[in-house]
């Protein structure tokens, strides 16, 4: 790489994560030298192309003067848009996709065109709801990263915190990472629900789910489960179930039992009362 081009990038895929993540490396000093997308001139790509102060081109062409290639595109579509870039793409250039389930296995149809590429990913371990949330999220938070080290500069970069994932291990990863985003924003709905009914708003609850999560930071999940199931109260979980609709029994019921196994694996009666009739 040549000192006048070793910090330019090309961003294909104009979702939130890779605009997101090109935006911060924009203002760590990297320069943004293409955008594509499925269309030169489709919104999505002519607002990113705007963004990051770069031409709009088509993705055969959005590799020729970038170091970097960013994949910003969805997990299906990395294998044929990477091979999409391979005619353009320099030497040694260092192609990156931002999947957190995909191992750099979805990047062999590129390797096999051109060897001389390298391969890269690097996946953001937080939630980037928008590009102007995502900016205030991306320094302090953890990625994890595959390919040579330039990967792990981009990340360091723009303040991110890179580790690295076996290939065997990364669905399980990104399991992780979905049951500690996804599945709690389907549980806190469902808490939602059940205030609502009973004329509470979710508001009351927020700080009470903040205080939880730092609970958890300081002392781990063992030691932070509070509640009746942690204490063995029968009772009080009987009355919860009887209080809650036929529709969210199940749920309460799964994560009363993950919370029994947790704090008291050996409670028979309080096993048996979360078995009930399912």
């Amino acid at each position: 790489m040549h000192d006048d081009t070793q910090r330019a990038f090309a961003l294909v895929g104009t979702g939130r994560a890779g605009t997101t993540l090109s935006v911060a490396l924009t203002r760590a000093g990297w320069q943004a030298v293409a955008v594509a997308g499925r269309s030169p001139v489709s919104p999505s790509v002519q607002r990113a192309a705007e963004l990051l102060g770069a031409p709009a081109r088509p993705i055969a062409d959005a590799g020729r003067d970038a170091d970097v290639v960013v994949l910003g595109v969805p997990d299906a579509a990395i294998a044929d848009v990477a091979a999409a870039l391979a005619p353009g793409l320099r030497s040694g250039a260092l192609v990156v996709h931002l999947s957190g389930a995909c191992t750099l296995q979805e990047l062999h149809k590129l390797h096999v065109d051109r060897p001389d590429v390298a391969l890269g990913s690097l996946h953001p371990l937080q939630s980037l709801p928008s590009v102007d949330v995502g900016l205030t999220r991306l320094a302090g938070s953890w990625c994890a990263v595959d390919g040579p080290p330039l990967v792990e500069e981009l990340a360091s970069s723009v303040g991110m915190r890179p580790f690295r994932v076996a290939d065997e291990d990364r669905a399980a990863y990104h399991a992780a990472a979905t049951i500690a985003s996804n599945h709690l924003v389907a549980l806190l709905a469902q808490a939602a629900r059940v205030a609502d009914a009973a004329g509470v708003p979710i508001e009351a609850l927020l700080p009470l789910v903040r205080a939880t999560l730092d609970n958890v930071d300081e002392l781990g999940a063992d030691r932070a489960l509070t509640g009746p199931v942690a204490r063995g109260d029968l009772d009080t979980v009987r009355r919860h179930l009887d209080a809650l609709p036929e529709s969210e029994r199940a749920a309460y019921r799964a994560l009363a039992e993950e919370a029994r196994r947790l704090a008291r694996p050996e409670d028979e009666a309080m096993r048996e009362t979360l078995e009930g009739e399912r």
